[in-house]
């Protein structure tokens, strides 16, 4: 086998790098970064019974690392 023949054959069960999927989580991604950055005020949250004050962006970056963590037990989920 050549060295061509090899590395196409290597490289033939890879993923695109860019599929629209992809383009669209990170666009994503990045806007969730700019809505995190810009908001950065003091704000009362209920956690059932006690209320905690923390600045709006610690409590956006808390759920959104939360959702990609749901997100990714999801996707983990659907691949077996």
């Amino acid at each position: 086998m050549s060295p061509r023949e090899a590395r196409r054959s290597r490289s033939a069960g890879r993923a695109p790098a860019m599929t629209p999927s992809r383009i669209t989580a990170a666009v994503l991604v990045v806007l969730a970064v700019v809505l995190i950055v810009e908001n950065t005020r003091e704000v009362e949250i209920r956690l059932l019974v006690p209320v905690v004050t923390m600045p709006l962006y610690l409590a956006l970056l808390i759920m959104f690392v939360i959702g990609g963590l749901c997100g990714a037990l999801l996707a983990r989920g659907r691949g077996r």
